[in-house]
């Protein structure tokens, strides 16, 4: 990499941010701090702005925070200050979190530069990372890009008439009770026979072996609050 590349780092594990010190440490041309809060973080990023500022942020999502006086008591909050205040900086997610309903929304919402999976972390990984970064790019583990693929397929197969069952089913004992709940566009109302068929195709794509493991399934899909 041409140049010295500033990055911080954020955890509130001490051996986590040893762990990619570890791999940060062979790639050449990088300059690495670290904070433990995202408050810390966020000081150290606007301090060193007019003076040596950082080109990259790799943070994680969930914290302890122990201190009851914390601002930002996350890695979301975090990454939101940092675009309210439109700092110019790179944005990574390195977390343990891998659920697709997490992952989609703090992509779509805050969409950050790289989303990489703190198990499957490397220093090849971590350099390819970086490089993407520095180009403007995006990079994602291939894990999360698979996961986020998975969803956007399903959601090409969904229809307004299978979120309501969705949504609809957790609340009722019986199938047969969604019949006058469920509505197509047009106002009127789905039969129960139709609601049975459109279960049983959601369970096919969704590889559910029966309608709490559907439900199940379209949460961590992030289908379905």
């Amino acid at each position: 990499m041409a140049g010295q590349t500033k990055i911080l780092l954020v955890d509130d594990h001490q051996l986590i941010l040893e762990g990619i010190l570890s791999y940060l440490k062979d790639i050449d041309g990088l300059e690495i701090e670290t904070a433990n809060s995202c408050d810390e973080a966020f000081s150290k990023i606007k301090s060193s702005l007019s003076v040596n500022p950082f080109h990259i942020v790799f943070t994680d999502l969930s914290f302890d925070n122990q201190n009851k006086n914390v601002v930002l008591d996350g890695g979301e909050a975090f990454i939101k200050s940092i675009l309210k205040e439109e700092i110019p900086i790179k944005v990574g997610v390195i977390t343990g979190h891998s659920e697709t309903n997490r992952i989609f929304n703090v992509i779509h919402n805050l969409n950050p530069s790289a989303y990489i999976l703190k198990g499957k972390c490397s220093t090849d990984e971590l350099t390819f990372a970086i490089q993407k970064m520095l180009k403007g790019e995006v990079y994602y583990t291939h894990e999360i890009h698979q996961k986020l693929l998975k969803r956007a397929l399903v959601e090409i197969q969904m229809d307004d008439i299978a979120i309501q069952i969705l949504k609809e089913l957790p609340k009722h004992a019986k199938i047969s009770n969604l019949e006058g709940l469920i509505k197509k566009s047009d106002g009127s109302l789905i039969k129960v026979r139709s609601i049975e068929s459109k279960l049983s195709k959601l369970r096919t794509d969704l590889q559910a072996n029966n309608n709490t493991d559907l439900v199940l399934k379209a949460k961590e899909l992030g289908i379905i609050d």
